[in-house]
């Protein structure tokens, strides 16, 4: 160490140079780095959709869900399946381990469905993997609003769907763009079935006449003149003219054109969703969703520029209006992050001013922060760590470590130019500064060495605390790597251009007047503890004793939730409610939440499932994004809890819906997750949908009376009405009819069958084939429905089949091949911890499971739970390093030991301090304390090394403990 100081000081002019250009290359690197607003910690996920036409939950389940879940058991690197089956859709997510590149998981998730696909009956749906993106790749919301409400519903979704989504799809980043909210355009072709009987004609001919009379053909190429020309044959239907002159049979010559049998008309899709905003109807909304890895400001930035051509090119009165977006939550997090760390600095320059006595120290030691910080920036870049809440929250924690060593480094040069008196020569001066560095290096190299290790157990946390957390610990290891460099390096250099010896001899050993009062204080003090040992043991026994009742006195939660700003409001309805009921209900309910709460200034609701994407719910489910005044207009409440709590206790007795008030990103995380959009999820595994439906109500009973209990609701999996038509096989069979030709003309008829596309320019559209409503919208017309048998007679449906009314599953849930039920609630007014500890006792003495039927808790509590495990086991082995360390630095155990001792206490502190302000025991305190065990070791390093040295010397114990508390109080008060 004396080789590399000397080394130092005699390459001075290259020393500064460096400094110079690292803080550069800092500034450069930090413009680089992707910016987020957290980390993001959801899993990697592949997400399979399976739209099918109209098939109940039952049968997504067993002909498409099974297959899928089937063909992905055995994937290398999985961690779970779990599966939703509603009317309609299959959604299965594929979970794999952390780490694994979603690329190659994407490339085996695609090779096994081909085998999924065989295993699917034909014509039930085709399973396609999701968008490249995550559960937070939802990174904008927008509406297309129309100024002069002369457009109908129809008009701007294509305006949505063929100008908007069309432009913004094209943006780098964006993976995907979702719509959803108006009528999606399709020509419907509505066949009278009374006019299929007078013209002998079929539903299936009807379908086949219009497939056969809408193509266009290439016929390659003929030569003329020496030239070339393409022969090209177009029959494409332009309009619903063309459609109607589509012949379907011939009769003596006479032709039978599709409007013989057919209203032809422009409709739209069948739809299970739509959104409504402010209370006011319907709207067209539309989801951005970035793809994995790219830097949401960047990405929101160029989506938001789009949008501004977009909004040119658009018809007159038309324009996109974003109503959320991340990078609002991004900024404030960077803002608290950046104004945290500015404070510091000011902070720390006016600790070491006060302490210091001088300003020139004060500023060596405060050059020691942004180097540090922009030396960490440089690693960043390098190993691609995105500047986030927790990235830059690591630097805002070691801002005070990070001048710890230079602090050490300053005090011991400020000394030994104080000791060698006025008048140095130059040469003189570098030797003064060489001789105090020297003395206090190795401690500084060992203490920082130290504390880079005590964040080892953060490395180490898996899952979400892990990919929450390893970024902060990243940040702070890097950041005390670059205070090291400084204070080995940059600190004796800039002590020798910017520190001098004092001009006369100063009285009290040049010591500032905050130093000699607390001199003054402490030395009778430590005088005291010193002669009598048992009060000092009885003062550390004491603090252990309050600092243990002070922990049984905490709560326990996994991470304080963020405060987003905006507010999401999860919303379930009836299973049998209508689309038309369900959108008038959360109508009524927009309508309410503004007239109650002055917070809010606008509202938009999704009702249902729009595109495949992004959510699979059914129509009785709502999601309403709330968007909020800033914090300081509130008027109703003044924090987001007590709000979000007056909200539930406002909308606890609204009429046929239960509420959950979560928060955007943090109801997608806890979804991904978990499968529900609330802090806690109980789920209830096992194989019989009534059972599970039986055990989750008394589950859901017992939650309730649970105090701080909030938003508790279980999964609707039954309720949902459905007309079951059952072939009679017998019957069918003295008719020659084959059930495939029941099924079919009941799938045609009442679902609806497409029957080729429509072409306006690039723009297309389905042409549907299906009966009028009249003659498929009861069940007693379904019952005579008319199918051909092989003589050319016709049959009613009511003679082939039994035709009845029963109560189905709304959806069925699944993880890892079991059935499996949510009881899902959020928690206010206690901690998480002891809310479990006090709900799964209550559930286990008073819910009876039967054989095969287990309960499990998720979500924060599973991964609190697993964080805590895993510090559990490392934390002892950190310490253990450390104590090696301690050891080998001092090569004595009395001296290792001596300051380990400084854990226990340095705990104590910290424990009463959350114990006083009314904070819970979470993962981030645990940071927070894995850091004081830092600064704790460091400050124990200092003294005891100073106290060797007075030993060593021959000073005796108790006059040397007294003269090293003195020397080293004040590089103690400062680090600490």
């Amino acid at each position: 160490m004396k080789t590399i100081i000397n080394l130092v000081l005699k390459s001075r002019l290259l020393i500064v140079v460096l400094v110079t250009l690292t803080m550069a290359a800092g500034v450069y690197s930090y413009k680089q780095l992707p910016v987020d607003a957290f980390p993001d910690v959801t899993p990697s996920l592949v997400q399979v959709f399976t739209e099918t036409e109209g098939l109940a939950p039952e049968e997504v389940e067993k002909f498409i869900t099974y297959p899928v879940e089937a063909a992905m058991n055995g994937l290398p690197d999985v961690k779970g399946i779990r599966s939703i089956s509603n009317f309609g859709l299959s959604v299965v997510n594929i979970y794999f381990k952390d780490g694994t590149d979603v690329y190659f998981a994407r490339q085996l998730v695609n090779e096994r469905l081909q085998l999924a696909r065989e295993q699917i009956p034909e014509g039930f749906g085709e399973p396609e993997m999701g968008p490249i993106a995550t559960g937070l790749g939802q990174i904008l919301f927008f509406f297309v609003e129309d100024e002069s409400n002369s457009r109908t519903p129809q008009e701007m979704r294509e305006i949505q769907d063929w100008i908007i989504q069309f432009n913004l799809q094209t943006v780098p980043g964006v993976t995907e763009v979702l719509s959803l909210g108006g009528e999606v355009k399709q020509f419907h072709v509505l066949v009278h079935p009374d006019a299929l009987l007078t013209y002998g004609v079929t539903l299936h001919e009807v379908v086949s006449a219009l497939e056969n009379n809408n193509s266009n053909v290439g016929a390659q190429f003929i030569e003329k003149n020496s030239e070339e020309y393409i022969v090209r044959s177009v029959g494409l239907a332009k309009n619903i003219a063309d459609l109607k002159s589509v012949v379907l049979k011939t009769v003596d010559g006479t032709p039978v054109y599709l409007r013989d049998v057919a209203k032809v008309v422009i409709g739209g899709e069948v739809r299970r969703g739509l959104a409504t905003m402010d209370g006011k109807g319907e709207v067209v909304v539309g989801m951005v969703l970035k793809l994995i890895g790219t830097n949401t400001s960047t990405v929101i930035d160029a989506v938001k520029e789009r949008m501004k051509k977009i909004n040119k090119i658009l018809p007159e009165g038309i324009k996109v209006v974003p109503y959320y977006d991340q990078a609002t939550l991004v900024a404030n997090c960077i803002k608290t992050v950046t104004d945290s760390l500015f404070q510091g600095v000011i902070l720390v320059a006016l600790i070491l001013l006060v302490f210091m006595g001088g300003i020139r120290p004060s500023i060596v030691v405060a050059v020691s922060i942004p180097f540090s910080i922009f030396f960490a920036f440089i690693l960043m870049n390098l190993f691609g760590i995105s500047a986030n809440l927790m990235s830059l929250g690591g630097l805002a924690i070691a801002i005070g470590m990070m001048v710890d060593g230079t602090i050490v480094m300053v005090e011991n040069v400020d000394c030994g130019l104080r000791a060698a008196g006025p008048g140095l020569t130059p040469g003189r001066k570098l030797d003064v500064i060489a001789k105090s560095c020297i003395e206090v290096a190795r401690p500084i190299l060992f203490a920082i060495a130290i504390i880079i290790i005590v964040f080892l157990p953060l490395f180490t946390l898996q899952g979400v605390e892990g990919k929450t957390f390893r970024p902060l610990a990243y940040t702070v290891a890097l950041a005390m790597f670059g205070s090291l460099i400084f204070a080995i390096l940059a600190a004796p250099v800039a002590s020798y251009f910017l520190m001098k010896s004092p001009e006369k001899q100063e009285e009290g050993d040049g010591q500032s007047y905050v130093i000699r009062k607390s001199l003054r204080f402490y030395l009778p003090l430590a005088e005291l503890f010193i002669r009598r040992r048992v009060l000092a043991i009885a003062l550390v026994v004491g603090m252990l004793i309050s600092g243990v009742i002070a922990l049984t006195q905490l709560g326990s939660e996994f991470v304080p939730r963020l405060n987003e700003g905006d507010l999401l409001v999860r919303a379930t309805m009836a299973p049998s409610i209508s689309m038309e009921e369900a959108t008038e209900t959360i109508t009524r309910f927009e309508r309410k939440l503004m007239a109650k709460f002055p917070e809010v200034t606008r509202m938009v609701s999704r009702v249902g499932r729009g595109e495949v994407g992004a959510h699979a719910d059914p129509i009785n489910n709502a999601e309403i994004f709330v968007s909020l005044k800033p914090q300081d207009e509130w008027t109703t409440a003044k924090e987001p809890d007590v709000l979000y709590a007056m909200m539930g206790e406002e909308f606890e007795n609204f009429p046929g819906v239960q509420f959950n008030f979560t928060q955007p990103i943090a109801g997608a995380v806890d979804e991904l997750l978990t499968g529900t959009k609330a802090e806690l999820a109980i789920k209830v595994f096992g194989e019989d949908l009534e059972v599970l439906k039986a055990k989750a109500a008394e589950v859901e009973s017992v939650i309730r009376t649970i105090p701080g209990a909030a938003d508790v609701q279980k999964d609707q999996v039954t309720g949902t009405p459905q007309l079951r038509i059952v072939v009679n096989r017998e019957a069918i069979s003295r008719y020659g009819i084959n059930v495939s030709d029941v099924q079919e003309i009941v799938s045609t008829a009442v679902g609806g069958e497409e029957a080729g596309q429509i072409f306006e320019g690039i723009r297309r559209f389905d042409i549907l084939v299906r009966f009028v409503p009249e003659a498929r919208n009861t069940a007693s017309r379904i019952a005579n429905i008319l199918v051909e048998a092989p003589g050319g007679f016709q049959v009613p449906l009511s003679q082939l089949a039994e035709i009845t009314e029963i109560v189905g599953p709304r959806q069925i849930t699944r993880e890892n091949n079991q059935r499996f039920i949510t009881v899902q609630c959020n928690v206010r007014g206690r901690d998480i911890g002891s809310f479990v500890e006090e709900a799964s006792q209550a559930i286990e003495s008073k819910v009876k499971m039967a054989p095969g039927y287990l309960v499990e808790w998720g979500g924060q509590f599973q991964l609190q739970q697993e964080a805590n495990k895993r510090l559990a086991l490392v934390i002892p082995v950190t310490l253990l390093i450390v104590f090696l360390l301690l050891y080998s630095s001092f090569n004595s155990l009395k001296n290792a030991l001596l300051i380990l001792i400084n854990i226990p206490l340095a705990l104590v502190g910290g424990i009463i301090g959350l114990w006083l302000t009314g904070q819970n025991l979470s993962v981030p305190a645990s940071v927070g304390f894995i850091a004081l065990f830092g600064i704790a070791l460091e400050n124990g390093m200092v003294l005891v090394t100073y106290l060797n040295q007075l030993l060593e010397k021959g000073m005796a114990i108790d006059a040397a403990s007294l003269e090293g508390a003195k020397m080293r109080l004040r590089p103690v008060l400062m680090t600490a």
